[in-house]
């Protein structure tokens, strides 16, 4: 029996969703593919599963290719294991928990090494049950804190997650790699445009990471290329330090000394004010010349909190998710009125690492213990460069403060925003920026879970040996909606064939007997062929029905209309923006033909 669309639950809709921001949620939501439920929250229908189930398929497959094993667990976990490796407080209030009826703690699972790790530890005890690769397609909670973009960021999403176990870190890194080829393939299948760009770990941990990240400009990550190759998310770039001045010139510098700079609270303003003061024969202050100081607040999983001053070139700004992941787990937030309250010493905008007395600098932020304030310092701030930075007094700034001599820091953190232009890390040209979504990470994690777990099996020795895994998510919800942002026009979606819903609608345009007729007897004969159809048999306009094929994007549309007086069909390609007149008894032959041939 046919599908026919009087029968198929889906509804289209004319406008787009109020919150709507990027395509593919517009036109998932008007295509009746997905149905919001709550804020981060959608259900899937009859047309979004097959879809779904399509692109699935193609995970499956390369999962299946390179040895690995499908098993599925439950979405509600237990505290403890998430406990014993720290990540229940770890995860913050990303993670969703609860209770049961007798108050134990559970959790809804927002990812699954804890349960492979527990599992294998639970069925393997030697080296001879390795290399091992398991996967699960399974449904992910993380409470986020703005869901938007439809499933592009949800609280509720699907997932791929895969994870490999090994003795040897040479065994880790060939299946790292078996994992990378897989995901290449998948996502050439997939057929977006994507770029693989080194990530950090976060709260997962270990060595190596790498995202996939498919190109959007509507994509939430931002990431560097450099012409010679280089890549990375913002977040991972590690800028190159210039060179320590040599001692000798250092401490040939001139002495630092306070200049008057009344109401220069911020870098421009304080620029101004010591290019009047201090003028430069050569050229005049710049921002670069400036050492901004800023304060923050972490708090900690555990509930305590720290103040943090990190000094940074006054001519940038801290980049949000480069602090997040250098901080994490710890949250992140600014000082406000009721800190510096409490902090006396520093005076709101002339912060500075050191104060001047009558004998010299003396250090006051950080490293000699005057205060209990961590500093930390921007990679540029080498010993031996000198600086404008506040004289902790109102109204005053220091110039000449020169690091390493007059200053020095608890540590460096890499958190400065990151600028199109910037040299590449590795030398390897000027970076440019640009934007993605993450549809793919892969870690090496090493032996933290393990480890912490007690995963352990004998070698060849008779000796027990911690085994070192890896763990490989794949969002498949997302690719989804990238596959949809990738194949849209102002009209609809249009599905790559492969991944489409149905291959051909046949659309009666018409009410008449014969019309009705044909319409069901082609796309009976169509769907015997093995093409995915669907009848539009609806008692609505013509008008309607083009609309909503086009909306829909299935691949191929067959009209049977006015035509068929004339013994033709229509046939448009979706895909291609192209129609023909085909004689009815060509027609099942044609359209047969050009589904194989875009297929």
């Amino acid at each position: 029996m046919i599908d026919k669309m009087s029968q198929l639950f889906v509804r289209t809709l004319r406008q787009d969703p109020a919150d709507a921001v990027v395509p593919s949620h517009r036109w998932l939501v008007r295509g009746g593919y997905i149905r919001r439920v709550a804020p981060g929250i959608y259900a899937w229908l009859p047309l979004g599963l097959r879809v779904l189930a399509k692109i699935e398929q193609v995970v499956r497959e390369e999962m299946v290719a390179i040895g690995a094993q499908e098993v599925s667990f439950p979405a509600l976990l237990p505290r403890e294991p998430y406990e014993a490796t720290q990540r229940w407080s770890d995860y913050g209030p990303s993670m969703f928990r609860l209770h049961d009826r007798t108050g134990a703690d559970y959790l809804l699972g927002p990812t699954h090494e804890e349960m492979f790790t527990l599992l294998v530890k639970d069925l393997y005890s030697s080296y001879k049950d390795l290399p091992l690769i398991l996967f699960q397609v399974q449904t992910k909670y993380r409470d986020e804190a703005r869901p938007r973009a439809g499933i592009l960021r949800g609280r509720e999403f699907i997932m791929k997650d895969s994870y490999s176990f090994d003795l040897s870190d040479e065994g880790l890194a060939a299946a790292y790699e078996q994992h990378r080829q897989a995901y290449i393939k998948i996502f050439d299948r997939l057929g977006f445009d994507y770029v693989i760009v080194s990530a950090m770990s976060g709260a997962m941990g270990g060595s190596r990471s790498e995202e996939f990240l498919a190109l959007s400009e509507y994509g939430e990550d931002t990431f560097v290329r450099s012409p010679g190759g280089y890549a990375a998310n913002v977040e991972a770039v590690q800028v190159a330090p210039p060179a320590p001045v040599d001692p000798a010139v250092m401490a040939a510098l001139p002495a630092p000394r306070t200049v008057l700079t009344p109401g220069a609270t911020t870098i421009d303003s304080l620029v101004t004010a010591v290019n009047q003061v201090v003028a430069q024969p050569e050229r005049p202050w710049t921002g670069a010349d400036t050492l901004k100081n800023v304060v923050l607040r972490l708090t900690h999983p555990d509930g305590t909190t720290e103040p943090l001053v990190i000094g940074l070139p006054g001519d940038r700004e801290v980049d949000l998710k480069r602090l997040e992941a250098a901080v994490h787990p710890a949250d992140v937030q600014p000082f406000d009125e009721a800190d510096f309250a409490r902090y006396p010493a520093l005076v709101k905008g002339y912060i500075g690492p050191a104060e001047l007395t009558e004998t010299g600098p003396v250090a006051f932020l950080g490293a000699d213990g005057s205060t209990q304030l961590r500093y930390l310092v921007d990679p540029r701030v080498v010993d031996g460069t000198s600086w404008i930075t506040g004289a902790n007094v109102a109204d005053q700034h220091v110039i000449g403060l020169v690091a390493g001599r007059d200053f020095t820091a608890d540590g460096v953190i890499d958190v400065a925003e990151v600028r199109e232009g910037d040299p590449a890390p590795d030398g390897s040209g000027p970076l440019e920026l640009a934007r993605g979504v993450e549809v793919g990470h892969i870690f090496q994690l090493g032996r933290r879970y393990a480890e912490a777990l007690g995963l352990q099996v004998l070698n060849q020795n008779g000796k027990l040996e911690t085994v070192t895994m890896g763990s490989y998510g794949l969002g498949i919800s997302r690719a989804v909606a990238m596959v949809a942002e990738r194949n849209c026009d102002e009209r609809g979606l249009m599905w790559p064939r492969h991944l489409a819903p149905y291959d051909v609608i046949v659309v009666s345009a018409g009410k008449t007997d014969e019309i009705m007729t044909t319409a069901e007897r082609l796309a009976a004969e169509l769907d015997g062929l093995g093409l995915d159809t669907v009848w539009d048999d609806r008692p609505v306009s013509p008008g309607v029905k083009f609309a909503d094929a086009e909306l829909l994007g299935f691949p191929t549309i067959v009209i049977v209309g006015r035509g068929l007086a004339d013994g033709v069909v229509e046939v448009r390609d979706r895909l291609a923006g192209t129609k023909q007149s085909v004689p009815l008894a060509d027609a099942v032959a044609v359209i047969s033909q050009l589904a194989r041939v875009e297929a």
